[in-house]
């Protein structure tokens, strides 16, 4: 640090990174302050300069050896843990100013001796007392990791071992019998069981059978909007999307396949059409949203779709210490360790964090708002205006009434039937032509997410199900068009079925 850099911060005034201090008079004083930035994002303290005016006056040889002697003691016995400073002494116009670094503390929360945990709000400092705000700083720190944490009532009977028990044969090619282990033994293993026999916050949201029952605030929550202001109550669509992340996810996937717009762009005229905005975008920032979220906030990933934006919003922010900056260079800093781990073994994600980096690749629109401690949004904008989109894809809701959560409704209007497509009945030989057409509105209705047997008869207007079976869907799984979602145990009454990942 030179003159004219200590210049430049005494014209700017104080903020959350710097402190003027006149003198040191008081270790307990300059032990808040040393605390404040070692639990914040750290900062300077200027000696010498005078408090609120910045003018500089200057420290004498005496001061300067005294000040230094007794910033370094407060450091290291007034605070707890311990927080390491440097000081560097600065000439300005002929008066000596003595510069403190803080560096933000590696072990937060750091604590005065009274035992008060104080953190920098703007020019000031504040005492720290809510305990959501003090788990928040052991997070930030890595001694306390939400996503391993105990979920409270929670036993092994909350989990869904059909997901379990495909889990283990997508990751280690096993079945549990095959580990050796106790049930439970495996489970605390995998860490979807605490030692204690909760699961864990990633273990009930990967592998529960009912994760919001526990965590009801751990949802998404979806609205297509009419035009651009999120505060309207006229809205097309609008879901709360429950269930598993993997669920949720397809989930949102399919809410935003049916709620925007589709383009031809060449395809042929049989075709299902290509997103208006980048599917490889969205499935990103989806995914990023939902595992890299801050769950110490009791508050939904939202989804709102407005005639001219995408909006894909995260509560919590950032983690402290990333900035948007950073992640547009590749940097990452995991929140949720557990759940990036579970995320990478059981959906299309790498943790890498280039995620990023190949959303904005693919859509140059794309932005960031990171606020502090409240939510992180990315937003991207859409390549026209889409208000007339066929009344067959939405339910209209007036007035705050919300579409009903499921994908089909019973009022839906079928578009008319698109003709026979050759791929198709090439891929799917005993496929009728005759019902080629609903075929094809079949693969597009299972496109992003799982679907039971009843909400897929209801989108092609099947009525029987042992009809609904012979014509269509047993045809389609045989030609491995469609995947089940319990491969271990295809007749599950909760079996539901998703168009194969893989190219046709």
């Amino acid at each position: 640090m030179d003159a004219n850099e200590v210049k430049r911060l005494c014209t700017l005034g104080e903020n959350s990174k710097v402190q003027y201090k006149l003198v040191v008079d008081d270790p307990s004083k300059i032990a808040k302050e040393i605390t404040a930035f070692a639990n914040h994002r750290g900062g300077i303290i200027l000696v010498g300069v005078e408090d609120k005016t910045g003018v500089v006056k200057g420290l004498s040889y005496e001061q300067v050896q005294r000040f230094s002697r007794d910033i370094g003691n407060a450091a290291n016995e007034w605070v707890r843990p311990t927080v390491y400073l440097h000081t560097e002494t600065v000439s300005v116009d002929g008066k000596t100013v003595l510069a403190v670094h803080v560096d933000e503390g590696k072990n937060k929360p750091y604590k005065d001796l009274g035992g008060n945990i104080w953190i920098k709000q703007g020019s000031d400092k504040r005492r720290v007392t809510e305990n959501a705000e003090i788990l928040s700083l052991f997070q930030e720190s890595g001694s306390f990791r939400p996503d391993e944490r105990g979920v409270r009532n929670t036993t092994v009977n909350d989990i869904d071992l059909l997901l379990v028990s495909d889990y283990l044969d997508k990751y280690y090619g096993k079945q549990a019998s095959d580990f050796g282990l106790t049930l439970e033994q495996l489970l605390q293993n995998l860490q979807i069981l605490t030692a204690a026999g909760q699961a864990t916050l990633a273990g009930l949201l990967f592998f529960g059978k009912n994760p919001q029952r526990f965590e009801p605030a751990f949802e998404i929550k979806a609205v297509s909007f009419f035009g651009n202001d999120m505060g309207g109550v006229d809205y097309r669509d609008s879901r709360n999307i429950t269930g598993t992340i993997p669920r949720m996810f397809s989930d949102g996937m399919a809410f935003l396949n049916a709620n925007l717009h589709h383009l031809q762009a060449g395809q042929s005229f049989n075709s299902v059409g290509k997103l208006e905005v980048s599917e490889l975008a969205l499935r990103e920032l989806l995914q990023n949203a939902l595992v890299h979220r801050d769950y110490l906030e009791q508050a939904p990933v939202r989804i709102m779709l407005f005639d001219n934006r995408v909006e894909i919003v995260s509560p919590g922010g950032l983690p402290r210490g990333i900035e948007v900056e950073d992640i547009l260079f590749g940097r990452t800093k995991q929140r949720n360790p557990l759940m990036a781990a579970f995320c990478a073994r059981t959906m299309d994600y790498r943790g890498l964090g280039t995620g990023i980096l190949r959303a904005r690749k693919e859509e140059r629109s794309l932005r960031f708002e990171n606020i502090d401690g409240g939510q992180f949004k990315a937003v991207i904008d859409r390549p026209g205006d889409f208000r007339a989109i066929p009344d067959y894809l939405h339910q209209r809701s007036v007035g705050g009434s919300p579409v009903s959560d499921h994908c089909v409704h019973e009022e839906l209007v079928l578009p008319p039937p698109v003709s026979s497509r050759p791929d198709v009945l090439r891929a799917c030989p005993s496929l009728s032509p005759k019902v080629a057409g609903d075929a094809n509105r079949l693969l597009a209705f299972c496109r992003y997410s799982y679907q039971g047997v009843l909400e897929m008869m209801a989108a092609v207007g099947y009525t029987s199900r042992t009809s609904f079976r012979r014509k269509l869907l047993t045809p389609l799984l045989e030609a491995g068009m469609l995947e089940l979602e319990y491969p271990h145990s295809p007749n599950s009454p909760k079996q539901r079925y998703r168009v194969r990942l893989v190219a046709m």
